[in-house]
């Protein structure tokens, strides 16, 4: 038998449910555990109504000031 590990951390495969930017806020909410993708700006403007249903409210979005690493050949 084998056992999948699953993810937490959001991909640049995952995308806004609004917009298809990259997403950066994973809510799953709390009545149907059905998840929802937002990028950053869309993540804020449904904050206030989503937040108090969701059960998991995952906010990546410090990554956006994060700097890539830098290469050196």
């Amino acid at each position: 038998m084998t056992t999948s590990v699953i993810s937490t951390q959001l991909t640049t495969i995952d995308r806004c449910d609004r917009c298809g930017a990259q997403a950066y806020v994973r809510v799953v909410l709390e009545s149907s555990g059905g998840e929802l993708l937002f990028c950053g700006h869309h993540a804020r403007a449904v904050e206030a109504t989503l937040k108090p249903m969701a059960s998991e409210w995952l906010d990546e979005t410090g990554r956006l000031h994060e700097k890539a690493p830098v290469s050196v050949d």
